[in-house]
């Protein structure tokens, strides 16, 4: 339905007068974000504190999101109703207040005068409603949950107990604190994610996504399955720059499901290999949809060792997949995608240019140590120049184009800005009532002194809280509230984070509530559990693989050159012996028994030799048998091939 009045008579303002204000406040969030990136500020001589840029930028996207999102999630924005105009109008007012008056209140939170808490409970309530048009009701009543806790948390009975702040207080203290809205988690999307995202914006604009789409054909078409390994490959490289497992899923999962399911997969396999792709994406490097910049801010290390770190167990969970779809495709005698359906090699070739992009990205990243953000924009500036000097099949961005695509970005990184925001609110009652430590507490206490016992409550802990919340939000919400207990008990900080990010992404495939198997199910007219069941399977690595690094960090790039190396080689050995025993092939269809000998033996090998004392000897003896039972099942093979042509 539209915002129109029932009569026929249009209330509010018309789309020529709104979008173009909406637009232009969206192009005008990326340049502030770019002219902070490039500390243009300071070689202006301009000073300032952190938290004015950042409730600039908050005062340019909340007034964005009241005019884009209506208030009913189910309609559509054609006219802009007063009371969201006044909404806008409001949220613009309240967060340049804050911004140009913040030097002094910042000092005034805890004497709680009206000039303080009568903007942060405007702001609080204000970033609530906003995050409820883009995101829905999941992450609202979670933060409210919180919220409710720092005012009344010492009615709690037990370890629970917390601090109760009086209402005035807290509302100042959200607003104006570091710890609150204008925290840690805005200050990694006001800066590092748009960038990013502007990469991906423009890569969309030149013809970039196309040329990776058709690559990805080009490579993959040609051999069977071809189209479920299309999906794979394409969902992997864009659900990083994403931030949004279901946002992944419709945008790519529109063409690869139909290709899927034109192959002969069944609808619900079709659905739940681009939704297992698509949210694998949060999990690889560089991006992980935009948690890995704030993980390396929660950690205060480098953000190249958390790409480091996230690289292997990404891997493998891509290889396990790509394995599951090459032998599910051997199994349904699926055959390749038709030669006249691929891409011209020699076009593809013209779209090279494209990589020279993201070559300049990771050079900036990792050998000139260039801040994320500056590496982002210099590598979107490579893009343009080479795109608007040889284009892509015989086209050329405009001019006008890439100048709109500041409007997109800045429509686009919205919800993630409200995200972030929204965020603060969780850390700050978490600080504000010492929750925190109370909930580690706790939780190490319940899991018995047994690492074991607590990182199954975490994990399933981190599938509850991640049920329908965008990454960062997921990201946010565990890593405050159970990553801590994992630290507690002597586990790497930087696994204990990978640990609760995988499982907290898990929700999205996991029954009952699996948003992306179920955006993927709607689009392949699957049915939705069978989807989600089936994603499980295909997922099955991203639920052993953080237990793995958790007792042995080689996985994560931690330890002994000789040993990292040892324990990748040992791991793809693992997933591939397992990845055979869920798809029932391997050379040939595997009986019941051969099934569970691939997967005992696959799952020997997957443990590193590090996991704990005597592991180097499940290691070999799960190399072993691995190689021992493929070696019988190649020769079985060429022998019934033998006895048939005989």
């Amino acid at each position: 339905m539209s915002e129109t009045s029932t009569g026929g008579a249009v209330r509010g303002l018309s789309p020529q007068l709104w979008r173009p204000v909406a637009n232009g406040l969206a192009a005008l969030l990326i340049l502030i974000a770019c002219a902070w990136a490039l500390n243009v500020p300071r070689y202006l001589g301009v000073s300032y504190y952190p938290q004015q840029f950042f409730a600039l930028i908050l005062s340019m996207a909340l007034p964005l999101a009241f005019l884009s999102y209506p208030a009913r999630r189910t309609s559509q924005r054609i006219t802009l109703p007063w009371h969201d105009l006044a909404l806008a109008v409001l949220a613009m007012a309240t967060m340049l207040y804050i911004t140009i008056n913040y030097p002094q209140l910042v000092l005034q939170i805890f004497s709680r005068p009206m000039a303080v808490w009568l903007p942060g409970l405007i702001v609080t309530l204000l970033v609530l409603e906003a995050l409820r048009r883009a995101t829905g009701w999941a992450l609202v009543i979670i933060i409210a949950a919180f919220l409710i806790y720092a005012m009344f948390g010492n009615y709690i009975p037990g370890r629970l107990q917390g601090r109760a702040q009086p209402w005035d207080l807290l509302a100042g203290y959200m607003a104006f604190d570091s710890n609150g809205i204008l925290g840690l988690p805005i200050s990694v999307a006001a800066t590092v994610v748009i960038t990013f995202i502007l990469f991906g914006s423009l890569l969309a604009t030149t013809g970039g996504t196309r040329f990776f789409t058709d690559a990805a054909m080009l490579g993959m078409g040609r051999f069977r399955g071809g189209s479920m390994k299309i999906a794979v490959l394409a969902s992997g490289l864009f659900g990083s720059i994403s931030g949004s497992a279901v946002a992944n899923v419709v945008g790519t999962g529109v063409i690869t499901i139909p290709m899927i399911k034109k192959d002969g997969y069944p609808a619900h396999k079709a659905a739940a290999i681009e939704a297992v792709a698509s949210t694998g994406g949060q999990l690889m490097p560089p991006v992980m949809g935009a948690s890995a910049f704030l993980m390396a801010e929660f950690l205060s290390v480098p953000y190249s060792t958390i790409v480091v770190a996230a690289l292997v167990p990404a891997i493998l969970y891509y290889v396990a997949l790509f394995i599951q779809a090459d032998l599910e495709a051997a199994r349904l005698n699926i055959a390749p995608v038709p030669k006249d359906a691929l891409p011209s090699g020699k076009g593809v070739i013209f779209g090279l240019h494209f990589v020279f992009a993201f070559a300049v990205l990771i050079y900036a990243l990792f050998v000139m140590r260039w801040q994320p953000e500056k590496a982002a924009l210099l590598g979107a500036l490579s893009l343009m120049l080479t795109a608007l000097i040889f284009g892509y099949q015989g086209e050329r961005p405009k001019i006008g184009a890439l100048i709109g695509t500041l409007a997109s970005t800045g429509h686009a990184v919205v919800e993630i800005i409200l995200i972030s925001a929204a965020s603060g609110l969780v850390i700050g009652a978490l600080n504000v009532t010492g929750l925190s430590f109370n909930l580690t507490y706790l939780l190490v206490q319940v899991g018995g002194g047994s690492v074991i016992a607590l990182l199954a409550l975490s994990a399933i802990v981190c599938i509850i809280l991640g049920m329908g919340l965008p990454t960062l939000g997921v990201y946010v919400l565990l890593a405050a509230l159970v990553a801590p207990a994992l630290v507690q008990v002597g586990i790497e900080p930087i696994a204990a984070h990978l640990y609760v990010l995988y499982f907290g992404m898990m929700s999205m495939i996991t029954p009952p509530i699996a948003l992306a198997a179920f955006a993927a199910a709607s689009i392949a007219r699957a049915p939705a559990m069978a989807t989600g069941w089936a994603a499980m399977r295909f997922g099955w690595s991203a639920y052993v693989i953080p237990v793995l690094f958790v007792f042995s960090p080689t996985l994560i790039m931690i330890g002994a050159p000789v040993d990292i190396a040892i324990a990748i080689i040992t791991a793809v050995m693992g997933v591939w012996l397992i990845s055979a025993a869920f798809a029932g092939f391997f050379a040939r269809r595997l009986s019941g028994a051969m099934r569970g000998l691939f997967a005992a033996f696959g799952l020997l090998a997957l443990i590193p030799a590090g996991a704990f004392p005597g592991a180097e000897v499940s290691d070999l003896l799960g190399v072993a048998g691995g190689i021992a039972v493929m070696t019988f099942e190649i020769i079985k093979r060429k022998r019934l091939a033998a006895g048939g042509a005989a």
